[in-house]
């Protein structure tokens, strides 16, 4: 019984969020490893408040949760990468794309572990600023603001993953505290609680738009454009009685985001910009990145080293010796003829030992990356392509085309592609995306490939049943050794970890199928 107890208060939360943070330098989240401090004795001035504020932002660069190689979680879930190794790290990474996914798997606990720790930070911050007075009272509230838009940001990853999961808005500093809300709390309810952050991040002083000198920070135009696909995902998901008044509610954010935009139209900014480390600290398309240094060996990003093929020198100046970023045959088919981004996104190595295609996407292959990979990608959380096309999908779930193939055609205008009504006269087209439902859910996938945006938008898209006959029709040819039919109603949400389940059998109750 008392190893029982030790365990539950190791698991749920990581450690329930005991340890703090991390300074801060003026022109950069300094991105130090945080430090263990005790709760009590930590906040003692406004300072304290900002290193702990960038400690929140520090746990977002972990690959576990939301990081740049977090696309383990994300896209190779989906259609557009996967592995053929089904052998290495006992096989538990090849469970994800296979739909195998087992509840004792360690990298999915290490997943759900990332996500409350970043919670937990955030709890810590909106706790333990009560206990310092400032002299500025809209500096107190932006930081309030920003760890409010974080936690918002990190429950909408954790509930449609999994579904009912724990919601902790408080410290857990004690046993008792842990085992009382070591429970799964109702979808509504922890939607309820994301839309109330994030309406709070709105009505506080943060700034509309980020500035040079804060990129990678928390704005209005973040938040706006998150409760949009906040309200978007519920609209789809949740109690249909309040679709169409969910349907409003993201419209109303969405466009509030792409009113404060310091552009015109999509196709001012040339697709490839958008990744072009050269360009990052200018690039108006970007909302919220997670900001990285670039021949820094500590807080650069290995997003192209990782991605290059062996043979290729595209992404980095690293000579790779794998087979790079793993691309399905089924999102290459995907792309349409003369579509500028398929060259910049994916790539055919030829290399005898690898013969396929993988991600060029994100590259740094500059002198001041060096050798060893130490790229200036910054890794995008949110861009206007994303609320542009959502802003189709909206208008078109609301019975308004117009406007939606408006927001379409911007899109394809920029990819060098036939707008929307010419395109429906092409046969081709037209069979593989007969309604305009589909079409933008074609324009999503090869827009924001890569990007971990693919499988929400399948969940946004379709019903369970809907989900897995999409799959079903797939080619498995496209899809190697990964089983499309494997795929069933159980793959809507993740197992709980066995871990957590364990905890408490009942409360943890475990997802349908596992």
């Amino acid at each position: 019984m008392m190893f029982f107890k030790k365990y539950k208060i190791t698991n749920l939360l990581a450690a329930a969020g005991l340890s703090l943070f991390s300074a801060c330098s003026s022109d950069f989240i300094d991105l130090e490893d945080p430090n263990a401090v005790s709760a009590e004795s930590y906040y003692q001035s406004e300072g304290d408040v900002l290193a702990a504020v960038n400690g929140i932002y520090n746990a977002l660069r972990n690959g576990n949760g939301v990081g740049e190689s977090s696309g383990l979680f994300n896209e190779e879930r989906s259609d557009n990468t996967g592995r053929n190794d089904n052998q290495s790290n006992a096989g538990e990474p090849f469970q994800f794309n296979d739909f195998s996914l087992l509840p004792s798997n360690t990298y999915l606990k290490a997943h759900w572990l990332a996500l409350y720790q970043v919670i937990s930070r955030a709890n810590q911050v909106l706790d333990g600023i009560e206990k310092v007075t400032f002299s500025n009272a809209d500096l107190k509230a932006q930081y309030q603001a920003e760890a409010k838009y974080l936690r918002a940001m990190i429950y909408f990853e954790l509930v449609r993953k999994w579904g009912d999961v724990p919601l902790i808005t408080k410290p857990l500093n004690s046993l008792e505290q842990v085992q009382a809300s070591t429970f799964r709390e109702k979808q509504a309810v922890v939607y309820q609680q994301i839309v109330t952050d994030l309406k709070d991040a709105l009505n506080s002083p943060l700034p509309n738009v980020q500035t040079a000198a804060t990129k990678g920070k928390v704005t209005k135009a973040a938040a706006n454009a998150l409760l949009g696909k906040v309200y978007l995902t519920m609209a789809g998901t949740l109690d249909p009685a309040n679709r169409t008044a969910n349907l409003n509610e993201a419209k109303t954010y969405l466009m509030a985001c792409y009113n404060l935009r310091s552009f015109g139209l999509l196709k001012d900014i040339p697709y490839a910009d958008v990744f072009d480390v050269a360009k990052k600290s200018t690039m108006p398309e970007v909302i919220f990145q997670i900001v990285n240094r670039q021949g820094d060996i500590n807080f650069s990003s290995a997003i192209a080293r990782n991605n290059q093929a062996k043979g290729e020198t595209i992404n980095s100046l690293v000579t790779s010796t794998g087979a790079g970023g793993n691309v399905t045959a089924d999102l290459v088919l995907d792309y349409e003829d003369k579509d500028v981004r398929k060259d910049f996104s994916v790539k055919f190595a030829n290399d005898p030992i690898v013969r396929d295609y993988f991600i060029t996407k994100f590259r740094d292959a500059s002198p001041a990356a060096t050798t060893n990979g130490y790229g200036g990608n910054d890794w995008i959380l949110m861009r206007y392509a994303d609320v542009i096309l959502m802003l189709a999908e909206v208008n078109m779930q609301l019975g308004e085309e117009t406007a939606a193939i408006g927001f379409l055609d911007q899109v394809r205008e920029r990819a060098g592609l036939p707008l929307y009504a010419a395109s429906m006269q092409n046969a081709t087209y037209r069979a593989k995306y007969p309604t305009l439902k589909l079409a933008i859910l074609h324009e999503r996938r090869v827009e924001l490939a890569f990007e971990n945006q693919r499988w929400f938008d399948l969940l946004r898209f379709f019903t369970t049943e809907e989900l897995v006959a999409y799959f079903k029709s797939k080619d498995q040819a496209s899809f190697g050794l990964a089983k499309l039919s494997n795929f069933g109603t159980k793959d809507r949400y993740y197992p709980i970890p066995f871990d957590e389940h364990k905890l408490d059998p009942a409360k943890m109750y475990q997802n349908e199928g596992y």
